[in-house]
């Protein structure tokens, strides 16, 4: 679908401000970039959102940059912080990226959720990280970090490692306050408690739970079984893994995201290294593309086997995981066999991959291919035709495509509800436009379609990686490009000119140009997406992760409401999250 060009949405959007100017900015990812005042971002957020024709329905991402210590394009606009909106437009196949820029000592702005509901964790979130408060939030308090936390990590003032603070110690006075923060009051979350006190009980969920996935806490207010109001609680699980971007340098950072979704290997370095790709300059050879597209769909499995035997596992069906844990493990002795690690490999390079295929790559992943069908139609039976997991799921945690776009949801989750969207269809990356699959979709959009979606998407993926066997390019593995790969050896043995780069490059690593990009996939558990600036360094100067799971989670009240506690287990199964991928 063709793109809208920046003239164009400029001029869609300029008329509803009267008495104000639409500033542009050229970036690197070729988003159209508009400046605009603080005193009228709500009327241009109520213009993209209701009143074009084809609306900007969707806040894809919300957050911040602490401009202080910037040095490259310090543009006119810019002041001590920038607040960003990402929006996109499902009728036009287009975004848009709002910018407001703030002053230090005025860090307030206008909140959006009265437009956009999603933007309440993500408002949360800038406001915990950053500082900046949002006027009419319903319930502005810390999400990533604990209560008790002195100041926001990150501003560029703020420490970035454990030695830059003092010595930590926990006197008794100071456990007490800590306990006692942890206590859940609902007046703090801005809610009036329901009905008479013997009617009705709050019950805590986790953090520490086996149906909850990880480090997660949700906090439940019951009518006998029944769910009256449902409380995610995140942060358990914060590693400052954006924070820690601006520490790393660019290439030391890659096994860093890894560790976002820990399911998802190598489709976690795939957006990162497109980024810096795009910053630099940067293009790839086909080979490269081919066999990042091929790694990424096998993790797409790997993470989608695990999804389908624990949501199975979750709703009464214990057999199932065993022997899918097995095919994960024939799958997992070909990662290592390529890459040499299992998990998390990190094994995408900018520009690039760590080494070639090995000798018999492809036989391996043939007779894998040729393996698994069987066991597919036998899982059919197990899961998908079972009488318990259809009375588990069908109907269970439903909600409707409007629904699922005015609260962020993308991916299976979103497909599920029949609404086609895959950006490797819509928006083809890494050459995807040249492989022939199917967008697996739902009709009901509850927890039994969420898993439908997925376990079709197993068959898709491995259409795919059968394709990239058959027709793998030759040629090289990375990049002959300045920024991505070191000098022939020879040269560097002869000449000082040479071994100084090659030197700076390979121990400091390359510096990328002043610019911004951002760079998205189609991810195992929806859009993932890496939004980087530069300073013309090193390392990055802001790195912005939008992981899905983030706003997955933030749906489950409206899924939950009217639900029994039973129900609550399937629906939280059928989401699809790690922590991680959650709190970064």
């Amino acid at each position: 679908m063709q793109q809208v060009s920046t003239p164009d949405l400029l001029s869609e959007l300029q008329p509803w401000l009267a008495n104000s100017v639409l500033l542009t900015e050229t970036t690197a990812d070729q988003i159209p970039t508009f400046w605009v005042a603080k005193k009228d971002l709500l009327t241009l957020c109520d213009a993209a959102r209701y009143k074009l024709d084809k609306p900007f329905t969707f806040l894809f991402d919300l957050t911040a940059i602490d401009e202080t210590t910037r040095q490259h394009m310090v543009l006119p606009q810019r002041q001590d912080f920038t607040v960003v909106y990402l929006l996109r437009s499902y009728e036009r196949n287009q975004d848009v990226r709002i910018k407001v820029a703030l002053d230090q000592n005025n860090k307030a702005l206008a909140s959006v959720t009265s437009i956009w509901p999603n933007a309440n964790w993500y408002e949360r979130e800038v406001w915990d990280l950053f500082g900046i408060k949002f006027d009419g939030h319903p319930c502005l308090r810390r999400i990533m970090m604990p209560t008790t936390w002195l100041g926001h990590p990150l501003c560029k003032t703020h420490p970035a490692r454990a030695t830059e603070m003092g010595e930590y110690s926990l006197s008794d006075d100071l456990r007490d306050i800590e306990q006692q923060a942890l206590k859940f009051n609902p007046a703090d979350w801005g809610l009036t408690p329901q009905g008479a006190p013997d009617e009705f009980m709050w019950l805590n969920l986790g953090p520490n739970h086996p149906s909850v996935h990880g480090v997660f806490r949700i906090m439940l207010q019951l009518d006998g079984e029944e769910i009256v109001e449902a409380i995610p609680d995140i942060g358990y699980h914060h590693r400052g893994a954006e924070k820690m971007g601006e520490r790393q340098s660019w290439h030391s950072y890659i096994p860093y995201t890894d560790r976002i979704d820990y399911l998802g290997g190598v489709m976690n370095n795939l957006p990162y290294v497109m980024a810096i790709e795009k910053l630099a300059g940067i293009e790839v050879p086909e080979r490269v593309k081919v066999i990042r597209v091929m790694m990424a769909e096998i993790f797409r499995i790997l993470s989608h086997l695990l999804f389908y035997g624990t949501f199975a596992q979750d709703i009464g069906s214990l057999s199932p995981i065993f022997y899918m844990f097995v095919d994960r493990e024939k799958l997992f002795a070909i990662v290592e066999a390529i890459t040499g690690a299992r998990m998390h490999p990190a094994w995408f390079r900018i520009g690039g991959l760590a080494a070639d295929l090995p000798k018999g790559w492809d036989k391996m992943i043939t007779e894998w291919l040729d393996y698994m069908p069987a066991r597919m139609a036998d899982y059919d039976q197990m899961v998908m035709q079972n009488s318990l997991v259809k009375k588990r799921a069908v109907g269970i945690g439903a909600y409707d495509t409007a629904t699922a776009i005015e609260w962020g949801v993308t991916g299976p989750g979103l497909r599920a509800t029949g609404f086609d969207w895959d950006l490797r269809k819509k928006r083809p990356y890494c050459g995807y436009e040249n492989f022939d699959f199917d967008v697996p979709l739902g009709t009901r959009g509850d927890s039994y379609d969420r898993c439908a979606v997925r376990v079709a998407e197993i068959r898709q993926s491995m259409r795919i990686i059968r394709q990239c066997v058959q027709h793998m390019p030759e040629g090289p593995y990375k990049a002959d490009h300045v920024l991505t790969t070191p000098p022939p050896k020879e040269r560097t043995m002869q000449d000082i000119d040479t071994l100084i780069p090659h030197f700076l490059g390979v121990s400091w690593g390359p510096v990328i140009p002043a610019g911004e990009a951002m760079m998205e996939v189609e991810a195992t558990k929806g859009s993932n997406a890496y939004y980087l600036t530069s300073d013309a360094s090193t390392m990055s100067y802001r790195t912005r992760i939008r992981t899905p799971s983030f706003p997955h989670l933030q749906m489950i009240p409206v899924m939950a409401k009217g639900q029994m506690i039973a129900d609550l287990i399937a629906t939280i199964g059928s989401i699809d999250f790690v922590m991680a991928d959650v709190d970064r």
